[in-house]
């Protein structure tokens, strides 16, 4: 049981957005299994893995992590509210389950990134997670992302420290990889492997069938009248990023 606290049965609003963020929340620890990744619940140690889903109609509630709980406003749930705070915060991108996504990868980052030969790795990727985190946060919003944060970083938010450049390249290192393999589950096959699901390899070659497929997706979603499907842009700093992270995360697989 990893959802320690969840909105009050009275809020019956709330309710029914918790269980889109529950849905979410379960295919976050799916994925997570297939990736053969460690999951400890805070019932197992201090520090274990919790989530805490409330609704800010009750009081103020924060979206983040800290020392293993996961919290998230269930109001990111409705889709006016999501589409309203997406477009004020110029993202490209916002969904509950990148939410999750990108709250998780706090939690694994001293997991999977311990002191050591990798942490100086992840210093010369990242940078130096030693860096005033209040400060970057005040800088970031005071001042924005530099103009060209799309040439070294996956996203502007990504641009504000170290620990958030982490957890936006993991965030999109699970959408490839599940999505890749939910394709492959299908057998949608657009660059003509045999089988285009994730296997464990270079990342590389799993870019060599996300990116193809990308287009497609893309192309599908104009033809709906839709905007792209997929907004982004991988330069080779970001490929780098996510070549440490599969790195990591196959390192954890075949340690568990």
């Amino acid at each position: 049981m990893l959802t320690r606290t969840r909105t009050a049965d009275d809020d019956a609003e709330g309710i029914e957005r918790f269980r889109d963020a529950e849905a979410a929340k379960r295919w976050l620890l799916f994925e997570l299994g297939e990736l053969g990744l460690p999951v400890q619940s805070w019932r197992q140690r201090e520090g274990g893995l919790a989530f805490e889903l409330l609704s800010s109609e009750r009081g103020a509630v924060t979206t983040g992590h800290a020392d293993g709980v996961v919290t998230l406003d269930v109001a990111e749930s409705d889709d006016a509210h999501r589409e309203a705070l997406r477009e004020r915060l110029g993202e490209p991108y916002r969904t509950v389950l990148g939410h999750f996504r990108h709250e998780i990868a706090h939690y694994y980052w001293p997991l999977l990134v311990p002191d050591g030969p990798g942490r100086e790795r992840f210093r010369a990727l990242f940078g130096d997670e030693r860096e005033d985190y209040g400060a970057a946060l005040e800088r970031h919003y005071e001042s924005g992302a530099p103009f060209d944060w799309s040439e070294r970083f996956v996203s502007a938010y990504a641009t504000m420290h170290p620990w958030e450049d982490w957890a936006e390249t993991f965030a999109h290192y699970l959408h490839i990889w599940d999505t890749l393999q939910t394709a492959g589950a299908f057998g949608v096959n657009v660059r003509g492997a045999e089988d285009p699901a994730p296997d464990g390899g270079d990342v590389r070659e799993l870019l060599d069938d996300w990116l193809p497929l990308t287009y497609a997706l893309n192309a599908l979603s104009r033809s709906m009248g839709r905007d792209d499907l997929y907004p982004f842009v991988l330069p080779a700093p970001v490929v780098e990023k996510l070549a440490f992270v599969h790195e990591r995360v196959t390192a954890a697989s075949r340690r568990d």
